[in-house]
């Protein structure tokens, strides 16, 4: 048997296992995530050996997502640790047997302060499942690896903690924007930029008044070097705008500068786009529209641009 047949096993019973863990579900994983979306302080993981691998897994996945969670050492909380977890907390102890030694003393610590207690196990006979609060199966399956090494089990831990992740983004309706706040930097980071993060501001905006003369307005848009003019009103609400490129055409129409005002030469209604709208978004709208910019506005005044958001903002940022 080659390698390639050994990992296409591996992955066959892991598989089956998966298939066995979606059959089981029931409604003590939505008591579960109710819980947990209701939490009062923190959720607290703990398990033992692999178990306790996948607990710390969960804890920053879950605080990824906006809900505070930690992970603690099975081991360790019979040393002190157990000081950590308080009344508020719901704890998420998880051990395939149920029946580990190192969390007996967890478990009685939880039920004698009343500690909300979400049991994850194999055995519904098991002192763990009998002692929670919330009973989570996960089902028997056949380990990958002399039937014994910690495979297709820990997939199935694995996976019900982000399933219990992913519900309470659901129900607590966490966007993208909640998530760019935990993930400021890295591949993730830029990904989750926004408009707002990128876009020029105050007198970096090249505001025109719509009454001014196009001589002029060419002068103005030398000197900001952006190719682009936002014109406004005199409430300041934008208008329209003008491009190099419409400044071109004029050109080789021969038209008179000097007698030309902005508003007679300008684009109404320029394509606008919302502060909180992701950059990848702003770049696939101008790449659409064949346009190197767009007025930025708040939700608040529409009718008012706040920023704008050029082309090169973005691909300077290595948002492709």
């Amino acid at each position: 048997m080659s390698y390639i047949d050994i990992a296409k096993s591996v992955i066959n019973l892991e598989i089956k296992a998966l298939q066995k863990l979606k059959k089981s579900l029931n409604k003590n994983f939505d008591k579960a995530v109710n819980a947990i979306v209701n939490c009062q302080s923190k959720v607290i993981l703990c398990g033992v050996g692999k178990s306790g691998i996948i607990a710390n897994k969960i804890a920053a996945t879950l605080s990824s997502v906006g809900t505070a969670s930690f992970s603690l050492s099975a081991n360790d909380c019979s040393h002190g640790d157990l000081g950590s977890i308080t009344k508020k907390d719901i704890l998420i102890l998880i051990s395939y047997s149920g029946n580990s030694v190192e969390l007996k003393n967890i478990i009685n610590y939880a039920n004698r302060n009343k500690i909300l207690l979400i049991g994850i196990t194999s055995k519904k006979n098991s002192d763990l499942f009998k002692n929670s609060d919330i009973g989570l199966i996960t089902p028997e399956v056949k380990e990958a690896g002399l039937d014994m090494v910690p495979t297709s089990s820990t997939i199935n831990q694995l996976s019900i903690g982000d399933a219990l992740a992913v519900s309470t983004i659901k129900k607590k309706k966490i966007n993208n924007l909640d998530f760019k706040k935990f993930h400021p930097s890295g591949s993730l980071g830029e990904k989750l930029k926004t408009v707002e993060d990128l876009m020029l501001t105050n007198n970096k905006i090249p505001f025109i008044n719509e009454d001014i003369l196009m001589i002029k307005a060419f002068k103005i848009m030398t000197k900001k070097k952006l190719g682009t003019l936002v014109v406004r009103n005199k409430k300041k609400h934008t208008t329209g705008i003008i491009t190099d490129g419409q400044i071109r055409r004029l050109n080789s129409k021969n038209i008179n500068f000097n007698l030309l005002k902005v508003k007679n030469v300008m684009t109404k209604n320029p394509i606008k786009i919302e502060k909180n709208t992701l950059a990848t978004k702003a770049l696939s709208i101008m790449n659409e529209k064949k346009i190197t910019c767009l007025c930025v506005y708040d939700t608040k005044k529409k009718s008012n641009t706040i920023g704008i958001i050029h082309v090169h903002n973005i691909l300077e940022n290595k948002i492709y």
